[in-house]
């Protein structure tokens, strides 16, 4: 899709730098409160009214409402010294413009404040809930009609809601494993157990005639853990230690909290080695995975990551899914696969259209493997422009979403009834998320003529960003490859060493953070980015002399990079500005 495509969309479909959309703005929020007003006022006609006419004019009403007003208007006037991150000049953290079309629907909902905790509490919210989740699993390559999913509110929430299910899953396997062991004296295969496959535990099932009843009285999830690991232990012939998640280096601070909360402890948290460019190493994960089955460890999961939080990399996940998929064909050996895209999985839009040829091949296809993963992370108030809270998990079918209860997975549950409320982290949800999503999807689209273009323009606008600065500013040294639209930089001279490199980079930083022309964001890099570190500083022929690597951090998210002029108008005192830095002496560290 072409530039002026792009351009177009950003116009059409979001408030404008200047507040060029304000006029029809205010009039669709004014249709939108007409509509609700009337609604209220039609619907039970004979109910009385709390408040007549008359005594909306009493002293005491308007003196409260006077009160209101004021302190509304002190509201308000508070809220214009928060950071202008509305505007193209804003490249600091994955936050930027929210579109119209998500601000209308958020609106809309919030109106009405339906709680998707259940259909009674949300007869439409739910029902929006559902077709916006076919709408992003469609994006990410899953199947509309046996993909399952719910709003949450960001990406840590869902990430916790993978850990919850393939806990369960996991559960379920080595359960069986250990009502087998302790009834026929056979050693417990812990790793084979917890990893059998559901085709390998309905015929385990019928085979021993189990009921959830039985089971259960096997379980570390439903009964006291202490007391079941202490029996896998007997019935393994070794200590049980519990099972490991592989995320790899780069991974978000949420895997840390979820190791804490689901009780497994920080040392479950194996880390997957990072390649050169800070990309998962697929081999690596193969051999963590080895490991723990040599000391008897399950792998709860193996995560992959499109788009990190620091730098933007895309994790090979189509190289990951070929491995384990081989275990599993080979072996019968089944990990839960989950893809952590909370920021680059809108990025999936992009695929299939004209403007593909902005990823490389590797990100394509890594992008194009997400459908095949157990579970995935996304969220819509990230590269969706949906206002906060708005994050998504997804999952490939029914069965892999089934938490909670016992039973299994192909077994009807209709005590559940229409609600989510048992599937769910969280109980009360609102429905705003969900309508400004759906909102988005049924208009500007989640497919390469909508959201993808507009995407691959943002992606385009950080590689002309750095071809300028480059040419410019040679002290400038960017962090390769940039695999989306953030892009990382330090400034070191040649043959400096990394610790004077820090110094003029943190420098830069906080000159760019006093000038408030534009703001940007700071990152350091450490020992799980070593190759990346290594070979960030041999471009430069630089010497490593500390273990961090300080990187200025830009995120061009902002759907106005579209419009060419703003390269044109920003790029120039952005530049001058780093140059106006860099010139200065570097005081003494």
């Amino acid at each position: 899709m072409s530039q002026s495509t792009a351009a177009v969309i950003a116009g059409a479909y979001f408030p404008g730098p200047r507040s060029e959309n304000e006029t029809w703005v205010r009039g669709e929020f004014q249709a939108v409160l007409d509509q609700w007003f009337g609604w209220r006022k039609a619907l039970l006609v004979d109910d009385p009214a709390v408040v007549s006419a008359a005594d909306r004019l009493s002293p005491d009403r308007l003196e409260r409402r006077e009160i209101l007003s004021q302190r509304l208007g002190e509201l308000c006037a508070a809220l214009t010294a928060e950071t202008p991150t509305y505007t193209p000049r804003y490249i600091g953290h994955m936050k930027a413009e929210v579109s119209l079309p998500a601000l209308f629907g958020w609106l809309a909902a919030m109106l009405h404040n339906p709680n998707n905790t259940s259909r009674e509490a949300s007869t439409v919210g739910t029902v929006i809930e559902a077709e916006a989740i076919g709408m992003l699993a469609t994006m990410v390559g899953y199947d509309p009609a046996v993909a399952q999913g719910h709003f949450t509110s960001g990406g840590t929430v869902a990430n916790f809601e993978a850990v919850w299910r393939a806990r369960y899953r996991m559960d379920h396997w080595l359960s069986l494993g250990l009502y087998i062991s302790e009834k026929t004296g056979a050693p417990l295969d812990v790793f084979a157990a917890a990893h059998m496959g559901w085709d390998r535990f309905r015929a385990l099932w019928s085979e021993h005639g189990l009921t959830d009843a039985v089971l259960r009285r096997y379980s570390a999830a439903v009964g006291t853990p202490a007391d079941i690991w202490r029996r896998i232990s007997r019935a393994a012939g070794r200590d049980y230690l519990g099972p490991v998640m592989l995320v790899p280096g780069n991974k978000h601070y949420s895997w840390s909290k979820a190791a804490n909360l689901f009780g497994l402890g920080e040392e479950s948290l194996w880390p997957v080695a990072l390649d050169a460019a800070g990309r998962l190493e697929v081999d690596d994960l193969e051999r963590l995975a080895q490991r723990a089955e040599a000391e008897g460890r399950p792998v709860l999961m193996a995560v992959g990551v499109a788009g990190t939080t620091e730098t933007g990399e895309i994790d090979p996940i189509d190289a990951l899914h070929d491995r384990l998929e081989l275990w599993e064909a080979e072996r019968g050996v089944h990990v839960w696969r989950h893809v952590d895209a909370a920021y680059g999985g809108f990025l999936c839009a992009i695929l299939g259209g004209p403007d593909e040829a902005v990823l490389t091949p590797a990100s394509a296809a890594a992008l194009r493997a997400i459908g095949r993963a157990d579970s995935v992370t996304i969220d819509p108030h990230k590269l969706g422009y949906v206002p906060y809270a708005c994050g998504a998990f997804l999952t490939r079918d029914a069965a892999r979403y089934a938490v909670s209860a016992f039973d299994a997975p192909y077994l009807d549950r209709p005590e559940l009834g229409d609600g989510k409320w048992s599937s769910t982290l969280e109980g009360s949800r609102s429905a705003a998320g969900a309508a400004a999503t759906w909102l988005t999807g049924r208009t500007l689209g989640f497919g390469p003529d909508g959201m993808g273009s507009l995407l691959a323009e943002t992606i385009r606008a950080r590689q002309a960003f750095q071809t300028a600065v480059a040419e410019a500013v040679p002290e400038v040294r960017f962090l390769e490859p940039a695999d989306a639209n953030i892009v990382c930089f330090s400034v070191a001279l040649p043959g400096e060493p990394l610790s004077l490199a820090n110094r003029r980079t943190e420098a830069l930083f906080e000159a760019i953070h006093r000038s408030q022309e534009f703001s940007v964001s700071k990152t350091t890099l450490g020992d799980d980015y070593a190759a990346v570190i290594a070979r960030h500083v041999s471009g430069y022929g630089g010497v490593r002399d500390t273990p961090g690597l300080v990187l200025v951090r830009c995120v061009f998210m902002n759907p106005y990079w579209a419009g060419p002029a703003f390269r044109t108008a920003l790029f120039p005192p952005f530049i001058a500005l780093l140059r106006e830095v860099i010139a200065r002496p570097i005081a003494d560290g």
